[in-house]
């Protein structure tokens, strides 16, 4: 049987040739995510056979987000890798616990991962729409959609629900910030915690922008040192 490396360089020079249906899932975003696979993989004891074939292929069918077929695109997924797999004559044994990982990846599917491996790669995905990068990829997504940034007359969802259909900022509150919690690991729900405190300063940072409230503290100090 192959190294897991040897085949690791198969299935990167599969996925690098797909065409990606949206900036937020690229091949940067399959590398994070296999990188933190195999951190997550390793303190769990998880088996890599299973876990770093279904992060590398997870997305290997990308459906856009306003797309009917959205939720079946972990399906879709499976499927194609599933023959891919064959196609390579990978381990048999590992094909359906692979597959099954790749279908459970998904918020969307709402699939319930039963395996530790299926766990660790949803766990895996879902921390990397977190944070700093999370931030980052949210407005990839919005501006690819030419969704505004946010709704001018209530930007926090505040007395109205939130809807990532119409504005960028929709989806920290619809999604992203309730994320930790459905995470299935120790060190995952942690390292969720962690990057949803940088989005809380976001938010706060953001705030404080739109409503001018830093340039007149700043300016009434400028003000007052003059005087």
């Amino acid at each position: 049987m192959l190294k897991l490396a040897q085949w690791e360089s198969q299935f990167e020079a599969f996925v690098a040739a797909q065409v990606k249906a949206d900036p937020a899932h690229d091949l940067s975003h399959i590398h994070r995510v296999v990188a933190t696979t195999k951190l997550l993989s390793e303190r769990a004891g998880a088996d890599m056979y299973i876990t770093l074939p279904a992060a590398w292929l997870h997305d290997c069918v990308v459906v856009g987000k306003s797309d009917s077929l959205r939720k079946q695109a972990s399906r879709l997924s499976a499927q194609r890798a599933r023959a891919q797999l064959i196609s390579w004559y990978y381990p048999g044994q590992y094909i359906e616990p692979i597959c099954h990982a790749i279908e459970a990846h998904s918020f969307s599917a709402d699939i319930e991962p039963i395996t530790l491996e299926a766990k660790i790669v949803q766990d895996a995905d879902r921390i990397d729409a977190l944070g700093a990068i999370g931030i980052a990829r949210c407005f990839a997504v919005g501006g690819s959609l030419q969704h505004p940034i946010y709704i001018e007359s209530d930007p926090f969802c505040e007395v109205r629900k939130a809807d990532d259909q119409q504005a960028s900022l929709d989806h920290f509150y619809q999604k992203l910030l309730n994320l930790p919690q459905t995470l299935s690991s120790e060190v995952g729900r942690e390292e969720g915690r962690q990057r949803v405190k940088f989005m809380r300063l976001f938010l706060e940072q953001l705030r404080a922008e739109l409503s001018n409230e830093q340039l007149m503290v700043r300016t009434n100090e400028l003000s007052d040192h003059q005087s």
